[in-house]
């Protein structure tokens, strides 16, 4: 089987559900909901032969997942030509220089 020459929509897609299973936010959500299904009221268990697991779910669905991958491929997994290698200290260096001159664009238009 040939290689894709991008990463594929299936592995960005199992990368973002990793990282919305370790958020802040979702775990704001279990702790809220004191690990309790909102509907039927079923609290989360882990006891031998009583597991209960709950899921924080999204009220308005990702539905946008084509935006998603979009901007991930622009800023993230872009071109490999617009990409290098750097030493830790030269990349700490480089995003210093970058945000610091992002900063200051974004403050000339306000």
């Amino acid at each position: 089987m040939k290689k894709l020459p991008h990463t594929p929509n299936s592995q960005i897609k199992s990368a973002l559900r990793m990282l919305s299973l370790r958020s802040r936010e979702r775990s704001s959500v279990l702790r809220r909901d004191n690990y309790s299904c909102v509907k039927c009221g079923k609290k989360q268990s882990k006891a031998k032969g009583k597991e209960v697991k709950v899921e924080v779910h999204h009220k308005d669905g990702i539905t946008n997942w084509a935006e998603l991958y979009k901007a991930i491929r622009e800023f993230l997994l872009c071109n490999p030509d617009s990409m290098e290698t750097l030493c830790g200290k030269c990349h700490s260096e480089e995003t210093i220089i970058t945000i610091t001159t992002v900063e200051r664009d974004s403050s000339a238009t306000r």
